[in-house]
């Protein structure tokens, strides 16, 4: 098919939009559209691009993904070597590192430096020619890297075609290829849903991805990339003078489509340079992504060429680290910890070992599958992994030093704490104690949730006096709530005889409640509480919800089988429905509900759909208000549906449905509906 100048011209100025639109997302980080125009935008330039074959070119936001896997990468030699950094790791390295180069210029003065967190992930160079992305490498040994041309392309951040103008003709970028920890998390997660090996950090996950043989994959996975330097410069546009400064280069590369740390900083001197260290260290768990030090670069390029070289590294430049966050042990035994909601924890006990800044000793093992993703076994050495305040994890296995000797962890089959019985829900990982609430481990989280708001709503009782009450032995179960005197209360830390009288007020205004809220307040797992409000409605009293059987509860509407198996199993247990039975002789109490059947209800047999934000309350509130009266609830929109809700930010949900001529209403629409019906919020 023969082009026209409009074809050629609309090619051209959609590539351009779209190149800065990229540039808004991932480097600055500021979109500027909505995805949905994006993608209208992306797919005419590809209708455009197919349609004129003859017009398509490598620098086209259209082509960052190869289509052909390489069978091997190839070697590549780099121009200006990509030589490694001299470390530090303390203030009084960075003070010997600015002397050595005060020694050296003979001179005392005061030295600028540019600082920028050192990035963990891979070191990469990108060669641009008249502004176009010819090449992609790693580092390799500095001197020889592998091509890897199709991966970085995948990268959006990684800009085809230089923006605006005075770049050099022949331009060197180098820059860290990282993973973020959020999609590092996302990677892991797809990877065990799919029972296939995770990767052991984000690092390790941003090379194996950057090597991959087929580009499809690399692109299927979220890898980023910040600039820190150039290499090769060669044919620079002589109207627009090469920067004299480090941080300078930085904002010209910047300007020219890369994404810059924004952390980076120019310090007037070396005292700067550490408080910029500490800093950073203070801030590094709160970044996006990990690092594991700073580099500091003197920030005058003729004092770089005078400084120049020894051996592999800079005179110029130093990577001050921060300490390890991986290191190696022994896994001496293993434990287990019953949590809040009765989940059955593994604990590794470990020989102590220093990382990430403490002595470790203990670290989470998550549950039965991690377990044997890792193949650990008690005696093995293995890689523990600490990041700031997070829970130390164990991340590997040494596997050829296990001894002769090591033995299986083996799940207990008893709570440690109750000796209820552990089990493994379906679909599930996490083992837990059904004990609820008799268990002791569970019993000071259990009393919480009864007391909350939204269940028996017992003003007063704040989670510091639960644990006071548990601790001191006053409160054994919830029943006890209702036994407490007020010269009990009246003796706990913090609390006078005012305190005590009206508790005692508030734990007798809790006992007349509702059906709804006492089986919410009962913290059967995955019972919230919009389901317990179906529960109630569905079922009228509480003597027939607990002789309904599995089958019975899935009929009921937002019930699932996963939550038709907890309602069953926990009214099926005798301590449960003990304390059930001693709650109501302590006085509690509800009005039964008349039960309808659902066909009778006014909403019955329409499906409504929910999208956007409410303001008036929250969507789980709506689906079960619209649940009450018979409604059933869905997550997409299709031509069966009757109904949608869109309040603001409503997207594709909004537009499908008016696609398909459905009824669309706004919030104060929904209010209406149910006002008619009854409910009035």
């Amino acid at each position: 098919m023969v082009s026209t100048p409009d074809v050629n011209q609309e090619i051209s100025a959609l590539r351009v939009e779209i190149d800065q639109h990229n540039y808004r997302y991932y480097v600055q980080d500021q979109p500027s559209i909505p995805d949905a125009e994006y993608d209208r935008l992306m797919q005419r330039l590809i209708g455009l691009e197919n349609e004129h074959p003859e017009l398509i070119t490598s620098d086209s936001p259209t082509q960052r993904v190869g289509a052909t896997p390489l069978s091997a990468f190839t070697s590549v030699e780099h121009r200006v070597p990509m030589l490694s950094l001299d470390n530090a790791f303390d203030d009084e390295d960075l003070v010997s590192f600015n002397r050595r180069i005060q020694d050296r210029l003979k001179n005392a003065d005061e030295l600028e430096f540019a600082c920028e967190p050192k990035l963990d992930g891979i070191a990469v160079s990108l060669l641009y020619r008249d502004g176009i992305l010819v090449q992609g490498a790693t580092r390799g040994d500095g001197f020889n890297g592998e091509d890897i041309t199709q991966n970085v392309r995948t990268i959006p951040s990684v800009p085809l075609r230089l923006n605006g103008k005075g770049f050099p003709r022949e331009l060197e970028v180098r820059g860290e290829v990282y993973m973020t920890r959020a999609s590092f998390e996302k990677l892991n997660q797809q990877a065990r849903e799919k029972e296939l090996k995770v990767f052991v950090n984000p690092r390790n996950a941003a090379a194996g991805t950057l090597r991959q043989l087929d580009a499809k994959i690399t692109a299927s996975r979220r890898l980023e990339m910040c600039a820190y330097s150039v290499g090769l410069v060669d044919g620079v546009d002589e109207n627009f003078p090469w920067p004299q400064k480090h941080s300078d280069v930085l904002e010209s590369l910047q300007a020219w489509g890369f994404k810059k740390n924004p952390d980076t900083r120019v310090a007037a001197n070396i005292q700067e340079c550490i408080d910029y260290y500490h800093h950073i260290g203070e801030k590094r768990q709160s970044l996006s992504y990990d690092i594991d030090g700073v580099v500091f670069k003197i920030n005058s390029l003729a004092l770089q060429l005078q400084l120049g070289f020894v051996s592999r590294a800079p005179r110029w430049a130093i990577a001050c680290k921060f300490p390890a966050q991986e290191e190696m042990t022994l896994l001496r035994d293993v434990e287990f910890q019953v949590g809040r909601t009765g989940a059955v924890t593994p604990v590794a006990r470990l020989e102590p070992v220093f990382v990430g800044g403490v002595t470790v000793s203990n670290a989470t093992l998550h549950n039965r599958d991690e377990i044997a993703r890792l193949g650990i076994k008690i005696g093995d050495t293995v890689i523990i992994r600490r990041a700031g305040d997070v829970i130390p994890q164990i991340v590997a296995v040494v596997e050829d030093r296990r001894p002769d000797d090591a033995r299986d962890i083996l799940f207990p089959a008893q709570c440690p704490v109750c000796g209820s019985p552990v089990e493994t829900a379906p679909g599930e990982a996490v083992a837990r104690c059904d004990g609820g609430l008799i268990c002791g481990a569970q019993r000071k989280e259990a009393i919480k949730h009864f007391a909350s708001r939204k269940a028996l709503d017992i003003e007063g009782l704040g989670d510091k006096l639960v644990e006071q009450l548990v601790d001191q032995g006053s409160v054994n179960a919830v029943a006890d709530l209702y036994s407490l005197t007020r010269e009990q209360l009246a003796a706990l830390d913090r609390m006078g005889e005012k305190s005590a009288v009206n508790l005692l007020q508030a734990l007798d205004k809790s006992k007349s409640t509702t059906l709804a809220k006492f089986i919410y307040a009962l913290g059967i797992r995955e019972i919230g509480e919009a389901t317990a409000r179906n529960l109630a409605n569905y079922f009228g009293n509480l003597a027939a919800l607990a002789a309904a059987t599995a089958e019975d509860l899935k009929q009921v509407p937002d019930v699932g089988p996963v939550g038709a198996h907890f309602v069953a199993d926990f009214f099926s247990q005798e301590k449960n429905t003990s304390a059930i039975t001693a709650l109501q002789a302590a006085g509690i109490h509800w009005p039964d509900i008349e039960v309808k059947p659902l066909e009778s209800l006014p909403l019955a047999n329409t499906t409504w759909v929910l999208t956007g934000t409410l303001e008036h309350f929250s969507r789980d509130d709506a689906k079960a208000h619209l649940l009450t009266l018979g409604a059933k609830v869905a997550g997409s929109v299709s031509a069966k549906t009757d109904y949608v809700v869109a309040g603001p930010g409503a997207g594709s949900k909004l537009q499908k449905a008016e696609s398909l001529g459905l009824k669309v209403m706004d919030e104060q629409g929904l209010l209406d509906v149910l006002k008619e019906h009854g409910i009035a919020l």
